[in-house]
């Protein structure tokens, strides 16, 4: 599943997923994102070897395997969907166009995702909690209207999903 090169709109969250379902790409996009800014291909190709290597030293056969398919197979992928942007002469990568949107799929870089459902079930709990201490005539919180409590949880939970969205 190949998207068109060069196109402006967003990745599809399924195209991500297609994209970061084999361990080889999401190992570039990972590497790519460590380095921060251009990677040889030989050097993402010794990395992956090594992670799929079981002993210290790499085999010299393994270490062509992924450069073969790096370069065949996945950079191609990646390339054609504006991942990455790949200088076949200098044998480099560097981030594209949507590298950005795939990265936040990859792990240890969702955090901030994750920080927004943290702040949902924080804020959902909270009204919970207001509105069963409410409901048990407790005299300090008896005088919050328990409709009024859940408007303003959802209220806050509805403006963060908006942030987030336009973010």
């Amino acid at each position: 599943m190949s998207v068109q090169t060069n196109r402006a709109d967003p990745l599809a969250e399924s195209e991500v997923f297609h994209i970061l379902g084999n361990d080889r790409r999401r190992a570039i996009v990972q590497l790519l994102a460590e380095d921060g800014g251009q990677i040889d291909v030989s050097d993402v190709a010794s990395e992956i070897a090594a992670t799929e290597s079981d002993t210290t030293s790499v085999p010299n056969n393994l270490y062509k395997s992924v450069y073969v398919s790096l370069q065949q197979t996945h950079l191609p992928q990646l390339e054609e969907d504006d991942v990455i942007e790949y200088d076949s002469d200098a044998k480099t990568i560097q981030p594209g166009r949507h590298f950005d949107e795939v990265l936040q799929y990859v792990d240890g870089h969702a955090d901030d995702h994750s920080r927004v459902l943290q702040l949902h079930l924080g804020c959902c709990f909270l009204g919970l909690v207001i509105i069963a201490l409410v409901g048990l005539g407790l005299p300090v919180v008896s005088a919050l209207d328990p409709v009024l409590s859940s408007v303003a949880v959802l209220l806050v939970v509805g403006a963060s999903s908006l942030y987030r969205l336009l973010a």
